[in-house]
């Protein structure tokens, strides 16, 4: 017989021979550790390859029980809601094209379970001259799923102008949420005017600074290539990945 420590000072007296110790050895490393339940293997991961309406039920289904009241306050062609049964949840679907702005929402305080947010993230389409506006010609549809189309008159410009409607809509959301309720920000990091502006990173600290807990964050990559680009001279990785971004109303 021979006497052999596994793991963290219990020791078993066994018979096998040196290969057989070995295997035991590397199946007990294996195993998980699972109180009042079995292992699993199906855990939703961080990162994903494909479209928004994949994830986001999954993201729903980890962060939002069921039979809360959703309000999505950018809804656009509801993109997001196509693989999310309707009896799960009761969703408030609105957006600035209903006539209802994020960041003046018609609900009363602490009345709202969940707060979806996905506001247009390409300072393109906040510019104020109409021959500069970004979502034209192939984009359009574009501007039509995330921006009422029309270009900005007053206000912030620029990236900052992105910023703005996020921090608005975002201390609106805090009103309207219940206490732990779930606010999920859909994002995308940009360059403008040749500055890269790492979105995900400045709302993740406004909206820390508004009384939100960071619970979770999701990367999603194109499946598809980008578009082509007449830029002579790159000077920034081309952006093929956005986030999802969770918080809790503390």
């Amino acid at each position: 017989m021979t006497q052999q420590t596994l793991s963290q000072g219990d020791t078993i007296v066994v018979t096998q021979s040196k290969e057989q110790l070995i295997e035991t050895v590397r199946t007990q490393k294996k195993k998980r550790v699972v109180r009042n339940g079995t292992a699993r293997t199906d855990l939703l991961l961080s990162a994903h390859i494909g479209n928004n309406e994949i994830i986001f039920p999954k993201i729903l289904a980890l962060h939002v029980p069921k039979g809360g009241i959703i309000a999505d306050v950018t809804y656009g062609k509801g993109v997001f809601w196509k693989r999310v049964s309707k009896s799960d949840y009761e969703v408030r679907a609105t957006d600035i094209q209903r006539g209802v702005d994020c960041r003046n929402l018609p609900y009363e305080t602490e009345s709202i379970s969940c707060v979806v947010l996905d506001p247009p993230y390409m300072e393109g389409l906040f510019r104020t001259n109409e021959s500069y506006l970004a979502g034209g010609g192939t984009h359009k549809s574009f501007r039509d799923a995330y921006s009422n189309g029309a270009k900005t008159t007053d206000g912030p410009k620029y990236h900052q102008a992105v910023l703005d409607l996020y921090f608005k809509a975002g201390k609106e959301a805090f009103r309207v949420l219940k206490r732990a309720g779930i606010f999920i920000v859909k994002c995308q990091d940009e360059v403008s005017a040749n500055k890269q502006n790492l979105t995900h990173v400045q709302l993740i600290n406004q909206y820390e600074s508004m009384g939100f807990y960071s619970k979770d964050l999701f990367v999603v990559v194109r499946s598809n290539k980008p578009v082509a680009t007449r830029v002579t001279k790159q000077i920034h990785a081309r952006k093929n990945h956005s986030y999802f971004l969770v918080f809790v109303k503390k």
